[in-house]
């Protein structure tokens, strides 16, 4: 599979449901499933895990309450929780998750995407430049969030 979007079939209308999965449900996963009940208003389950289960990231936190996402990080989950539940689509952020989950996905009617993201903590530098990282993150997550649900952006809600 290349590094662009690839999917298992052409998606008529938006999902109802999405599980957003990472190497660890710490950053760009969690930033995901806020981003999409944002932009959804709430109208899609949205949900996210890690291959294994990693800590809250107070910089995510932190560039969610920016464009007025509080308190919407939920406590890091690992794929075993959700292993079981069908969703119409899963999206990958990183290598690991998205061969993981093509493997776990064999034979499961459900739509397979993989959108590849930095990984905003390997960035040193000032608080700033760190902080800079987690919002390209963030708007990167949210552009390709509005493109899937045909939502507004962020910056235009309060």
């Amino acid at each position: 599979m290349s590094d662009v979007d690839a999917l298992q079939t052409p998606r008529r209308r938006p999902p109802q449901s999405v599980l957003f999965v990472c190497s660890e449900n710490s950053v760009r996963s969690p930033m995901a499933e806020a981003l999409t009940r944002k932009l959804s208003n709430n109208r899609v389950y949205a949900a996210s895990v890690g291959l294994r289960r990693g800590r809250t990231d107070g910089f995510a936190a932190e560039v969610l309450r920016e464009i007025g996402i509080e308190n919407g990080l939920r406590a890091p989950r690992a794929w075993e929780e959700f292993e079981d539940e069908a969703f119409d689509l899963v999206v990958s952020l990183t290598p690991e998750a998205r061969d993981r989950i093509a493997e776990l996905a064999r034979g499961v009617p459900t739509e397979l995407a993989y959108w590849p993201t930095p990984d905003p903590t390997l960035i040193e530098g000032s608080r700033e430049t760190v902080l800079d990282a987690y919002r390209a993150v963030r708007d990167g997550l949210a552009r390709r969030i509005r493109e899937l649900f045909g939502s507004p952006g962020p910056e235009s809600r309060s």
